[in-house]
């Protein structure tokens, strides 16, 4: 939960186009935040229910805002926006969907967290006005793999829906 309080005033330094220093400070706080907090519950296996569930939604609170707010800016389009929106909100429903079916909560597919990295080096491309074929080139890669990570998700969904959760024991 940390990163929801670091990524809001992120959001307003990118909204006001304020120093990249401090947005840079704040970038690195929210990936530490992140990294340590799933290191730290794997290695002292207090891995939960509930941070299976909120860790992934802070990640999506905070690559929104951030998004959102480098949309609103210019730097970014507003379609990237409306992509992320459309995919989150539909694993999102997707994963309330078998937990409420199964009682389990499932971990985010290694995809996901590909394309997740990949938008972070695009929200960073963004933020550095990197030039505009290298921002393109960093823009259609994280869609394609948004959309590679979604049709993973897409499989997994239906494969536990029919099947049940051991149906994704060995593989996800």
């Amino acid at each position: 939960m940390t990163r929801v309080p670091i990524v809001l005033p992120l959001a307003y330094l990118i909204l006001v186009d304020g120093p990249l220093f401090w947005m840079m400070i704040l970038m690195v706080l929210i990936v530490a935040t992140d990294y340590f907090d799933g290191r730290i519950a794997r290695w002292s296996k207090t891995v939960s229910e509930w941070g299976k569930v909120l860790d992934p939604m802070a990640d999506k609170m905070a690559g929104g805002l951030v998004v959102t707010a480098l949309a609103i800016r210019g730097a970014l389009p507003l379609w990237l926006l409306g992509v992320i929106a459309v995919r989150d909100l539909s694993i999102l429903v997707g994963g309330a969907i078998i937990t409420k079916r199964t009682g389990v909560v499932l971990m985010s597919v290694l995809s996901g967290k590909i394309a997740v990295t990949a938008l972070a080096i695009t929200v960073l491309a963004a933020l550095l006005r990197a030039d505009p074929p290298v921002l393109e080139a960093c823009i259609w890669g994280t869609t394609a793999l948004l959309a590679w990570s979604f049709v993973r998700y897409v499989l997994r969904f239906v494969k536990v829906y029919r099947h049940g959760t051991e149906a994704i024991k060995t593989r996800s």
